[in-house]
């Protein structure tokens, strides 16, 4: 058998946390050490803060630097932050230890456009020291980017792309249902859409990376975000909402060529949503629809996504990649 695929878990909050653990389900897979800077979290083993039966004999440690520098694994699953420019510390720490990075960080998964100088920034720091940085999860890298991309390679033309996202947000953790506003009276709500601390991260990304591997030159992008109001009073396990406040978002976004809309993001996410789906709408020959009933189960599918592109991330190129640029990724047995 081959040595175990070791990896460093750097964030041990939710997400980060059930990355760990769908990592460690599979064969020949160790977790070689685990950073997060809550100092509550410090000297804790890894094994008992994931809820597992057995410790795992790794200490969560808050000296990133120290870490990463003694450990001998050569990926470094980072979920911590949503934006780019404040992950770039942690990002350029992991480059100096030669750690390839697979992230969950929204902004970093098509940072081209938006974040061209830090994307081109990191990119050459990565090239130089061998080692490949990607970022993805259910939405931004797969629902709303890399899987419409992929189903339009049975397309002859594509003339435009429509993307839909129907969430139940009461199935979701508290932190989702906050970001999305649930239970804010209206006023609140377009106070923080104002501020745009109500708002799904990465439509906007999504919708460059679509045109990218389309060939297309966008004019510009649009992103619409307005509430989604109750129309009777309703609860989940975290929140009560009044009617007429806000159950959860609506959020639209456009990327225009020629004038013309060619790329459409929609996201419904709100308590008590009937219909919950993902959907992908490619306008063009042939004419392709599909639907997944239920919708990808949004903490599982983003985890997933992360863990299972582990083994593409250590085989890839060094640089700044996206999902684009990856091969295709899967769910695997084990290492080895």
């Amino acid at each position: 058998m081959k040595e175990p695929l070791k990896f460093i878990q750097f964030g041990m909050g939710p997400i980060g946390v059930k990355i760990a653990d769908y990592l460690l389900e599979r064969d020949n897979v160790q977790l070689d050490a685990a950073i997060d800077i809550d100092p509550a979290k410090a000297g804790v083993d890894a094994g008992t803060l994931m809820g597992r039966e057995k410790p795992l004999g790794v200490s969560i440690s808050a000296n990133a630097e120290e870490t990463l520098a003694s450990s001998d694994a050569d990926v470094v699953v980072l979920s911590t932050l949503s934006s780019f420019a404040k992950l770039e510390e942690q990002i350029r720490l992991c480059i100096k230890h030669r750690k390839n990075v697979i992230s969950s960080c929204e902004e970093m998964a098509y940072p081209w456009d938006e974040n061209s100088d830090l994307a081109q920034s990191i990119d050459d720091a990565a090239k130089s020291a061998g080692v490949t940085i990607l970022s993805n999860g259910v939405n931004p890298g797969f629902a709303m980017d890399a899987l419409p991309v992929f189903l339009t390679s049975v397309s002859r033309r594509v003339d435009s792309i429509h993307i839909a996202r129907h969430q139940n947000a009461a199935l979701r953790r508290l932190p989702f249902q906050q970001k999305i506003g649930a239970g804010l009276p209206l006023d609140d709500f377009r106070e923080k859409v104002k501020a745009k601390s109500i708002r799904h991260v990465g439509f906007t990304e999504s919708i460059q990376m679509i045109a990218k591997a389309m060939g297309w030159k966008l004019d510009r992008v649009e992103d619409i975000v307005e509430p989604a109001i109750a129309e009777s009073d309703l609860e989940s396990q975290f929140i009560k909402v009044v009617k007429g406040d806000a159950a959860g978002v609506l959020q639209t976004a456009t990327g225009y060529m020629n004038g013309k809309p060619v790329i459409n993001i929609e996201l419904q996410a709100y308590l008590g949503h009937p219909e919950p789906k993902d959907s992908v709408q490619i306008e063009g020959e042939p004419q392709i629809y599909s639907e997944v009933k239920g919708g990808f189960h949004g903490d599982i599918a983003t985890c997933a996504m992360v863990a299972n592109s582990v083994p593409a991330v250590r085989r890839a190129e060094p640089g700044l990649k996206t999902m684009i640029d990856i091969g295709l990724t899967s769910w695997f047995k084990g290492h080895g």
